[in-house]
């Protein structure tokens, strides 16, 4: 049998689909001990997870703790194998990588903490570090598009945070300490505690760490406190939050290949630096009325930021409004379950430059996002079909001052998904959907100043099977998202100063893959989590067809284990593959792939535990990110991530 190497995804996801089936056939009595089930807020309501016609990826609290994780992000990448890159302006922030969209991957996707966008309209990318991980109850990597439910700029996928406050689950007292010190001259401190009496609660965390980095001119220092108030009962919830963090980086720069190979530590710049300051609140009710379930959020969040680049410095405050307001009827339509939902979001964000070098007199930018979006889905019990459908109508109004282009329009996203019940434990399921977002102030403000930037658009299709029994549960997915006007940064680009770099529609681009995610429980005391990505990113059209899309590795492998041998004590390691990836588009040298491992362990003595945890253990040599190749085909602007690191710890509960 033939198959061209663009069909091969396609074959190789209908082959791959049969295997879960296979594997109930052949294990009949796994297939009758169901797993407990799993629900997920990824969309918007909690709903079981085991009928969605999309994949979604859970961390809880507990898998966090086992890890050893200490950020939203290392805890995405440890848990998932998503790719990550270490974010160029400090702060212990990192990039994550979804589906395959390098440089712009966090212009592509959605972050939402407690129900909220944190997205930026800039290209700043949203501070996953930030959020106290003690406070986290759950994790969910929405996988592939997200448009319907959270507008533009979620083609690649949505990272939904819940915290142990914002979950509505009942409270009750408790409280922590953790303290760790390590390599790199680490220090770090966390502390959280809850009040709760009657329908009243209380959540209070606080953060504080230190590192020197592990390069010259990389030290950091982060600090957060945050604070929730909410009262509940049979049928209202209310409450108010709030909180601020702060960073402060060295910015050691990029390195070429000969200063890499000497020393990775060195750094470029001893004196640049970026800061940050942050605050949030917001107020939320959730009432549940008859067969309604209302949810209203409001959100204030502020930034001012400043920083020495270049010589130069550069600052600027950032003040975003954000409202939600969404209902869910759950009811029968005729004779089948039916679960209707309807929601309104409105984004009001602006950006203030502080005069510069560069700005001399200051500039503003602004952004305003109000959607519309409705979604249905209506289950037929007796054959285990669920078939889902979903709109959404966004007006989106952009401006920057100093830029002669502005955007004020209308788009749309839509999905159809279906999922059946195929026996034994089993689930199949099928999606099309459209998906867009439009050039952020950043971008539209550096561009060709005589062709306008168009919005980016794709036409998403994701086809996967699910199987959960006994101890085991595994998932395949494959997907492809077809692009047109795809917004980036091309260095060879038409802009404002000729052809030496601009912001550009590119000519039309394809993500396509294949992901497989299984977790085993051994035994009692061994469980092991297993994530596999095959993923490709290539330009179809124009001067770049064929080539692949910078900054995307084609594979993936992440393989974890939690073996507890004994009581009180605990082992948890991961080993992590990443194959190499290109870092121009004209594909013309290569960053070369890695493997990293880690190693925790961990031991309770009544109410604390002492841990030891290594990272990156045999000391690899790599980098994620370089911005460049030499005439000569050598990889230049190199970001060298960190050796061996080892961090001790203390966690007493209260």
């Amino acid at each position: 049998m033939n198959v061209s190497s663009s069909s091969f995804p396609k074959v190789a996801a209908v082959r791959l689909c049969a295997i879960p089936m296979a594997v109930a056939a052949a294990c009949p009595a796994l297939a009758q001990s169901q797993l407990p089930a799993v629900t997920v807020t990824a969309t918007r309501f909690a709903e079981p997870a085991a009928s969605l016609p999309f994949g979604v990826s859970v961390v809880t609290a507990d898998d966090i703790r086992a890890s050893g994780a200490t950020t939203v992000n290392e805890a995405v990448m440890k848990l998932l194998g998503v790719v990550g890159r270490l974010d160029t302006s400090g702060g212990n922030n990192y990039s994550l990588d979804l589906r395959g969209f390098g440089s712009t991957a966090g212009s592509n996707q959605v972050v939402i903490v407690d129900g909220l966008r944190l997205n930026e309209a800039d290209l700043t990318s949203a501070g996953l570090s930030s959020i106290p991980i003690d406070t986290v109850e759950k994790i969910e990597v929405l996988r592939g598009t997200g448009a319907v439910l959270y507008g533009e700029g979620a083609t690649g996928g949505v990272i939904v945070v819940t915290t142990k406050a914002g979950s509505g689950a009942q409270r009750r007292n408790a409280a922590q300490v953790y303290v760790a010190g390590g390599s790199q001259g680490l220090r770090e401190s966390r502390a959280t505690a809850t009040l709760a009496s009657g329908g009243f609660s209380v959540d209070v965390a606080a953060s504080d760490r230190n590192s020197d980095g592990h390069r010259d001119n990389f030290a950091s220092a982060t600090d957060a406190t945050s604070a929730s108030v909410q009262w509940s009962n049979a049928w209202l919830r209310l409450g108010v939050r709030g909180g601020r963090d702060a960073f402060r980086s060295g910015s050691p720069g990029a390195l070429t290949a000969a200063q890499y190979a000497a020393d990775p530590r060195q750094a470029n710049s001893l004196t640049e630096y970026a800061a940050a300051q942050k605050d949030h609140a917001g107020i939320f009710a959730e009432a549940f009325v008859g067969a309604w379930q209302l949810v209203a959020d409001a959100n204030q969040r502020s930034k001012d930021y400043d920083s020495l680049a270049f010589g130069t410095p550069f600052a600027y405050s950032v003040d975003s409004y954000n409202t939600s307001l969404r209902a869910r009827h759950e009811g029968m339509l005729g004779t089948l379950p039916n679960v209707f939902v309807v929601g309104h979001d409105n984004t009001r964000w602006e950006r203030t430059i502080v005069a510069s070098l560069f700005t001399p007199a200051g500039t503003q930018a602004r952004a305003h996002n109000s959607a519309w979006y409705v979604k249905n889905d209506l289950s037929w019990p007796g054959s285990g079909t669920r078939l889902s459908l979903g709109y959404r109508n966004e007006g989106l109004d952009k401006s920057e001052a100093q830029s002669a282009t502005a955007l004020d329009q209308r788009e749309h996203a839509w999905e159809i998904g279906l999922s059946q019940e195929l026996g034994a434990g089993v689930t199949g399921y099928v999606r099309t959907a459209r998906s867009f977002r439009l050039a952020n102030v950043d971008e539209f403000s550096f561009t060709n100043p005589a062709v306008a930037l168009q919005p980016q658009t794709s036409r998403d299709t994701e086809l996967g099977a699910r199987w959960r029994a006994g101890p085991s549960a595994l998932e395949l997915r494959w997907y492809r998202s077809a692009l047109r006007n795809e917004i980036g940064y091309d260095p060879a680009g038409n802009g404002p100063f000729g052809p030496f770099g601009a912001n550009v529609n590119f000519d039309a681009t394809r993500r396509q893959g294949l992901e497989l995610e299984a977790s085993h429980a051994v035994n009692a005391a061994l469980d092991v989590r297993l994530n596999v990505a095959l993923r490709q990113a290539r330009f179809t059209e124009g001067p770049y067809r064929g080539n692949d899309v910078m900054l995307v590795p084609k594979r993936t492998v992440a393989l974890r284990a939690d073996w507890r041998p004994a009581a009180g004590h605990a082992i948890s390691g991961g080993v992590t593959w990443v194959s190499s990836q290109s870092p121009d588009f004209a594909n013309q040298c290569r960053i070369p792939g890695y493997a990293t491992a880690d190693l925790r362990y961990a031991y309770t003595w009544g109410p604390a535990e002492l841990a030891l945890g290594i990272a990156n253990l045999t000391d690899r040599k790599y980098y994620t990110q370089a911005f460049g190749c030499t005439a000569a085909g050598v990889t230049t602007s190199i970001y060298p991530e960190a050796g061996r690191t080892i961090t001790a710890s203390v966690l007493y509960r209260f």
